[in-house]
């Protein structure tokens, strides 16, 4: 855990050893959440083979999201007192047995359902990877910092682009055989090569004093709100976009991967601006035009505008968007949150992200189910981002 004092960061900055971390950090996070994705890209095949409605579709691509939401408070906790070293290695190898026994599932509903649930497990490394990276830089770059290791979040789009190319030639339980040794080989890299930050001590307190203490603050609660709809919306797009574009717009499962690629490639690239960008004119405006800019595109988009274009635009300015507020909330979260309770927080915020992401692919499921079109799915969007932009520039007058 960071101190909080730019003299404690200064020696690890200038040892060298902040980027370095950073960089390991980040490729970590971009695999698990290449792992926490496979489900989605191949949701044609198990359509196609189990015979799924889309309800069942959008319930098989959302269940790993759920662990991986929920699962990011008990690891925010663990993390301040093991530190992002142990428990980047920790996640990298335990996600290796649900990684495994999804691959041999594929043909039964029900055991996929169950093993993708516990998939969710390597979504839960966010929420080590931010304290982590905090405690490597000074206040005054950790806006940078949250943003280049959150653009980690670009494994998402590793897998909507390669998991179905990979699946077409190595078969369903080769691609996961495949992840498995990937994770493998992360967690000894994280293990032998990473370092917890000089002036990072273990929170040796009791797990549940703490998380109350940070439930107890009120920022704990307006962030979780804002990361709910940056996050949230980054991360339904990315696993129900296949699905969508799919049904809606009649593409092959690896044409729809590679637009999905697409989508997560701008946010991951628009994320660490979101951070820069906070550090330089306030993370409160950052998520102001974020809100804004998700809630005009998401109507743009319920008129089902024809694919490439504007469709393809559209689902573009709306990753960017989404991206922009997922560097803004972390950076407003280390303006906020004093860095001893950093990565308790960042469990919870991140939890409410991850939820975020879970409801949509189940509304819009629902949505196309009744009326064959995902039109009220976006407007429904589209009046959440309003609606929290406006709380935004209410909630945060004061903040810089």
């Amino acid at each position: 855990m960071s101190t909080g004092e730019p003299g404690a960061d200064a020696p690890a900055a200038a040892a060298g050893g902040a980027g370095a971390n950073l960089a390991l950090a980040t490729a970590a996070f971009a695999l698990t959440f290449w792992a926490w994705n496979l489900v989605g890209p191949l949701s044609r095949t198990y359509t196609e083979q189990l015979a799924l409605s889309p309800s069942q579709t959008s319930l098989l691509v959302a269940f790993p999201v759920l662990v991986g939401s929920l699962g990011r408070i008990p690891v925010g906790v663990l993390t301040d007192r093991y530190g992002g070293r142990a428990m980047f290695t920790a996640i990298c190898l335990i996600s290796i047995v649900p990684v495994l026994l999804v691959g041999v599932s594929g043909g039964s509903y029900p055991m996929l359902m169950l093993w993708g649930f516990f998939l969710g497990v390597a979504g839960t490394s966010f929420a080590v990877g931010i304290p982590f990276v905090n405690a490597w830089h000074a206040p005054s770059r950790r806006g940078f910092a949250t943003g280049v290791f959150g653009a980690g979040m670009g494994g998402t789009a590793l897998s909507a682009l390669l998991t179905p190319h990979l699946a077409a030639a190595l078969g369903l339980l080769g691609t996961h055989l495949a992840m498995c040794a990937a994770l493998a080989a992360m967690g000894a890299v994280m293990w032998l090569f990473s370092r917890n930050a000089p002036g990072w001590r273990p929170s040796t307190g009791p797990a549940l004093p703490r998380m109350r203490e940070a439930l107890r603050l009120r920022a704990t609660w307006q962030a979780s709100l804002l990361y709910a709809v940056a996050f949230g919306g980054f991360v339904a797009f990315s696993t129900y976009m296949p699905t969508l574009l799919t049904a809606a717009y009649d593409f092959a499962q690896t044409d729809a991967g590679l637009r999905t690629a697409g989508f997560a490639l701008v946010a991951v690239v628009a994320r660490p601006i979101g951070g820069t960008l906070s550090d330089r004119v306030g993370p409160v405006r950052v998520c102001l035009a974020s809100f804004l800019g998700t809630a005009l595109f998401a109507v743009l988009l319920s008129f089902h505008p024809p694919a490439e274009f504007p469709a393809g635009l559209t689902f573009v300015l709306i990753a960017f968007s989404l991206g922009l507020g997922t560097g803004g909330v972390f950076a407003l979260v280390a303006k906020v949150v004093e860095p001893s309770r950093v990565g308790t927080v960042t469990g919870l915020v991140g939890a409410a992200g991850g939820l975020g992401g879970y409801f949509p692919p189940l509304v819009m499921g629902a949505v196309y189910q009744a009326t064959g079109a995902y039109t009220i799915g976006f407007v429904l969007l589209a009046a959440v981002s309003l609606g929290v932009a406006l709380y935004t520039s209410r909630a945060f007058r004061s903040v810089a």
